[in-house]
């Protein structure tokens, strides 16, 4: 921890205001614990892998990335939360605080309460082996049915549960709401492993053991908080105002709209390989994102907590912050593209190391992931901010525009190169948001911003 802290005393990010302070105490604390639980999450891969065998792995996968679409459907409502609960602490209006919190969960249970009834009446209708391109096997049809029952079923219950950490994030503790990701990760890695070892390769037993893990973390996190540091902000009945779903809804859809785009410029590509290529061709992608996604989890424990940061500082007109930690993080992107040459350079040494001596990865794959990978962190630094503001119109528009155009191109090029044409249409969608959102952050910051480019 104290070399961490070093590190960030050095970058500056550790140095003057209390709101950087703040932000250095939960970059710390958030390297150190995401640290841990990406390690674990890079164990479980090859654990995994092995009991299941490349091709359930992929069935896995794809089943898992479907289910994840559907995390977007608070309609916006947790980050329409996250920004409004982080203005009201900021104006001191704690009571106003609790509101959002009450109607939040209020509409959130509504929401899930319907997908799952739906959900529940609709899957014995469903025929997962043609969605997964898992062949014509009844009975891995059946488990497979199941297991959606299951996934889907803990889905609903962490969708609502996890606003918790919204309101951690919101207040600033983001690093406290990591902690719930490394008791889940640890208890998943330590209950898989005994599963490899005491029985058959089974996707439903492994279901079951993977997703009913972080309802109960979070259940146990909601109570701690909500009895203790977050009890003023507990949510009741007589505390639920529908009429603020309105307020909420106003910036919430927005950011609603923009993950649907993201879902469908950047969460397809399991589904579109899948059924391209077979569920087997998923695993040599989804190691090599494993593998270069850890650069963009340690860039995110680093900007993830300016988002509320920025709510406040933009609230209070601080400016001059706002500029000078925009440059520090533009700085530490260079040295994420160092790394990120590194591993790249490495990557054929490591995938043989970290799953086994056989497994191959195209270097292409590779390169094409990392350089997703780079152009996003890039990106993030300016959509923090930007949704940190509230000024996401324009990505919304931009967003979904390029998302429209992912899957057929994805698609079109899938065909023509093959898994590298997917990953192309990627990267090349990704850079039109290079120019657009720095461009638009100087246009607000400078107060030179008219129009579309500052809404």
């Amino acid at each position: 921890m104290r070399i961490l802290s070093l590190i960030i005393d050095l970058t500056g990010f550790g140095q003057g205001h209390e709101r950087t302070m703040r932000a250095k105490r939960n970059i710390t604390a958030g390297l150190f614990i995401k640290g841990i639980n990406i390690g674990i999450g890079l164990l479980l891969l090859p654990i995994t892998i092995n009991y299941l065998n490349p091709t359930n792995y992929g069935i896995w996968i794809t089943l898992t990335s479907l289910i994840a679409w559907f995390g977007f459907f608070d309609i916006g409502f947790g980050n329409g939360l996250r920004n409004r609960f982080a203005e009201a602490i900021a104006r001191g209006e704690y009571e106003l605080a609790k509101t959002y919190v009450s109607t939040t969960y209020a509409i959130l249970v509504i929401i899930i309460s319907i997908f799952l009834l739906l959900f529940y009446s609709l899957n014995y209708f469903i025929n997962w082996n043609v969605i997964l391109n898992a062949g014509d096997n009844p009975v891995l049809g059946k488990e497979l049915s199941y297991l959606a029952i299951v996934v889907f079923t803990s889905f609903g219950m962490t969708f609502v549960l996890n606003l918790i950490a919204v309101i951690l994030s919101a207040d600033q503790q983001s690093a406290k709401s990591a902690v719930f990701d490394l008791i889940g990760k640890s208890l998943s890695l330590l209950l898989i492993y005994i599963l490899t070892q005491v029985s058959e390769s089974s996707l439903l037993a492994l279901g079951v053991i993977y997703s009913s893990i972080s309802p109960l973390v979070l259940i146990i996190a909601s109570i701690w908080f909500f009895s203790g540091k977050y009890l003023r902000y507990r949510p009741s009945f007589s505390s639920v105002d529908f009429s603020k779903a309105r307020d909420l809804f106003s910036i919430g859809a927005k950011f609603f709209l923009i993950q649907i785009a993201a879902i469908l410029l950047y969460q397809t590509n399991n589904m579109i390989i899948t059924q391209l290529f077979g569920p087997a061709m998923v695993t040599p992608y989804n190691v090599a994102f494993k593998y270069f996604s850890v650069l963009m989890m340690g860039f995110m424990i680093v900007i993830g907590p300016f988002w509320s940061a920025f709510t406040e500082a933009w609230t209070k007109q601080d400016l001059e912050w706002i500029k000078r930690i925009m440059n520090k993080l533009m700085t530490g992107w260079v040295l994420l593209f160092i790394i990120g040459c590194i591993m790249l350079l490495s990557s054929n040494f490591i995938y043989k190391l970290w799953v086994n001596k056989e497994f191959v990865v195209p270097f292409w794959i590779s390169f094409l992931t990392l350089s997703w990978v780079l152009i996003n962190a890039w990106n993030g630094i300016f959509s923090q901010f930007l949704n940190g503001v509230g000024k996401i119109k324009l990505q919304l528009y931009l967003g979904i525009t390029v998302a429209f155009l992912n899957i057929p191109l994805a698609i079109y090029f899938g065909k023509l190169i093959g898994i590298e044409g997917i990953l192309l249409t990627n990267v090349l969608l990704a850079l039109i948001q290079t120019i657009v959102y720095p461009l638009q952050y100087n246009k607000i910051i400078e107060n030179k911003a008219v129009g579309i480019w500052t809404k």
